[in-house]
């Protein structure tokens, strides 16, 4: 079976049949292991490995960052180790929004092979990982996400429902005082450790609003996207698109410092139909 796995995507890649490019983060502490994963990876022109962690808590940053579609993850690490990073992804999806991505475990333990399958793990990959089940591991993850993908080409996009009430004024706290500043004048807002920092044109503060979404709900949908799980950014303040890592973009605001935020995959579909790209 194996063999079969590593001679399909062998296949694939020399016949040039288009096949959908799937993100990954390798989530390792030890180098080494990292760098051999990396390595055994550029054999399956698919996967897009888009940065490596080192630890649990960068791993979770690097998670709600990036959005990989599938996460490589070592499960005894220092910190936060990787049962733990898929229970607090997990956690911060419930409250945030966002995707969660497929994780397959890859350890030289095979004592957490019964928690992987509690936690839904993809897939189990036994330290050193052989080129020919880690095969079977991406072609597993590969029809997962294609099958993912097709179900979401074919389901309708809802209407965003407009607000009951949509503000005209936010209150921004700064510097211990209160402003009241024009909607249409916030650039973007984004959320951090729970706390909702608001960026117009001429003033950073905070809102004492507790989410993004409560924020957004009292906002014109037509004028505030949700880009990202973190941020709301007005579409008349998106100053540049840049392209990011394959089929990926950045916004460059229209802020003092040109902040650069990214679009989640999700989201990269509207994007396209906003600006035609």
């Amino acid at each position: 079976m194996a063999n079969q796995a590593a001679n399909a995507a062998a296949n694939q890649a020399s016949t040039g049949s288009a096949v959908q490019t799937f993100s990954a983060l390798l989530v390792d502490d030890e180098k080494l292991a990292s760098d051999e994963l990396a390595f055994l990876l550029k054999d399956f022109p698919d996967v897009e490995v888009l940065a490596v962690a080192h630890n649990g808590l960068e791993a979770v940053k690097l998670i709600a960052d990036l959005e990989p579609d599938l996460v490589f993850l070592d499960v005894q690490m220092p910190g936060l180790d990787g049962m733990g990073v898929i229970h607090k992804v997990r956690e911060q999806a419930k409250g945030g929004g966002g995707l969660v991505p497929h994780f397959v475990m890859a350890t030289a333990f095979d004592q957490y092979a019964v928690e992987a399958f509690r936690v839904e793990a993809l897939d189990y990959l036994l330290k050193p990982i052989e080129k020919e089940r880690l095969a079977v591991a991406v072609e597993r993850a590969r029809k997962v996400l294609v099958e993912k993908a097709a179900a979401a080409e074919k389901a309708p996009e809802l209407p965003t429902p407009k607000p009951s009430l949509q503000r005209s004024k936010l209150l921004v706290k700064s510097n211990q005082r209160n402003f009241i500043v024009d909607a249409q004048d916030v650039v973007y807002a984004t959320i951090d450790d729970g706390l909702i920092t608001v960026v117009a044109a001429n003033l950073e503060g905070y809102s004492n609003y507790r989410t993004i979404e409560e924020l957004q709900s009292n906002l014109d949908p037509d004028m505030f996207w949700r880009v990202h799980r973190s941020y709301l950014v007005n579409v008349n303040r998106i100053k540049e698109v840049i392209p990011w890592f394959k089929s990926s973009f950045q916004l460059r605001m229209d802020d003092k410092k040109q902040t650069e935020i990214p679009v989640s995959r999700v989201q990269t579909k509207r994007l396209r139909a906003l600006l035609k790209l």
